[in-house]
């Protein structure tokens, strides 16, 4: 979706929060997604970096922050100060681990118990490229997700699959929720922040000049 015209209308900013375990591949989605890019190599996340996309939805100006955080078990208790304010939260598991997918689960509670129904929710399947090792199966993923309220989506960063309809679904969904109403998110002043990239911390497991491929759990999208 491109942010083509204008005409009047407010801007909606929203944000958008993605949570998950580490090495399920958030910061892959977000950069496939913002920049259309994607690298083999594992990129870890220090705490949390922000990047934005700006949309058009049917005539209405959209404009996304999107918040990728860090999926180390260390940085769990920094969880709130990303998405206490979100309008929107992405859960990433890795298909071809049964145990990522359980810690969406604990994200969903904790989600709910603090924002109650107020957050949009999308569960994102992700290495979907990676099929053939699956361990969550299919139907329990959208079982789960339609029983606590959320769409289910099937990613793949390295192949670009359902990332842009997932952030599309989402964006839509905080867009029916905003309604009418003066929410917090229909401010402006967003329209100086176009997709440059904010506050990244983004850690190579090589050194940034080798091409040497990364490694273990983390090396696929």
């Amino acid at each position: 979706m491109s942010a083509a015209g204008g005409g009047g209308g407010r801007n909606h900013n929203f944000k958008v929060v993605l949570l998950g375990e580490g090495c399920v591949g958030k910061t892959s989605l977000v950069l496939r997604y913002v920049e259309n890019k994607f690298n083999d190599k594992h990129l870890t996340t220090l705490q949390a970096s922000f990047l934005d996309k700006k949309l058009n939805i049917g005539g209405k100006r959209v404009h996304l922050a999107i918040w990728d955080t860090a999926g180390q078990e260390r940085f769990h208790a920094l969880g709130p100060i990303y998405y206490r304010d979100s309008n929107g939260a992405i859960l990433v598991y890795d298909i071809t681990d049964e145990d990522s997918f359980q810690k969406v689960k604990n994200w969903v509670k904790e989600l709910r118990k603090m924002l109650g129904q107020d957050i949009c929710l999308c569960i994102a399947g992700n290495k979907t490229d990676l099929e053939k090792d699956r361990h969550v199966p299919v139907a329990d993923a959208e079982e789960y997700a339609a029983s606590v309220g959320a769409k289910h989506f099937h990613t793949s960063a390295k192949l670009n699959r359902g990332i842009e309809e997932m952030f599309l679904d989402v964006s839509k969904r905080m867009l029916d929720k905003a309604g009418d109403e003066n929410p917090r998110n229909s401010v402006g002043g967003g329209g100086r922040q176009s997709t440059s990239r904010k506050n990244v911390v983004i850690v190579d497991d090589d050194a940034q000049q080798h091409q040497s491929s990364g490694g273990g759990c983390c090396s696929s999208g």
